[in-house]
């Protein structure tokens, strides 16, 4: 199954702090008719829904939250374990999605024509910007051999030079969908 021909999705991969959602926050600013969507984000905006709450009202009370957002997400996957990705697919408008982890994610991602980032950055680039945990959960390694990335972005260097590797990203973009972004 592909996407409608108007809507775009941008997938990001990268180990925690590569900087995926550094990257997304910067073609946020420049392409201004897409949304961030996380995974969790799709619980949330559910939830919100049913409840009668924003997005921001629920992450302010999160702690309060948190056993329903729980439950609300067991319940999508044992509908289907796509529900919540299916329902960002779903959305209505250009979609950046910052948090894919495995390759069942990415594959169902890629169906629908989206574009593929990996953000790449050396362990030791990364333990510099935060306390590393998890490195070898399924979550942090599940997309490790892919090879086949739409594009591959390097960040191991100061945020000015993730801005200049951004700006070409952004240039592929623009030649790939138009700038219409």
């Amino acid at each position: 199954m592909t996407n409608s021909v108007n809507k775009k999705i941008i997938v990001f991969s990268g180990k925690q702090f590569s900087g995926k959602d550094t990257v997304a926050k910067i073609l946020l600013e420049r392409f201004n008719t897409f949304k961030r969507i996380g995974i969790a984000d799709a619980i949330k905006m559910q939830y919100g829904k049913q409840k009668g709450l924003t997005l921001e009202e629920i992450e302010k009370n999160k702690p309060i939250y948190r056993q329903d957002l729980i439950d609300l997400g067991d319940w999508g996957r044992a509908q289907s374990p796509d529900y919540w990705l299916n329902s960002i697919v779903a959305y209505q408008g250009n979609t950046i999605v910052t948090d894919i982890r495995v390759e069942h994610e990415l594959n169902l991602f890629r169906s629908h024509s989206a574009f593929a980032i990996r953000v790449e950055a050396s362990e030791e680039a990364r333990s510099k910007r935060g306390t590393l945990a998890s490195k070898n959960d399924a979550t942090e390694t599940g997309l490790d051999n892919v090879k086949d990335w739409d594009y591959v972005i390097s960040n191991e260097g100061t945020y000015e030079e993730l801005v200049e590797n951004t700006e070409k990203l952004i240039q592929k973009l623009k030649e790939l969908w138009g700038c219409e972004l």
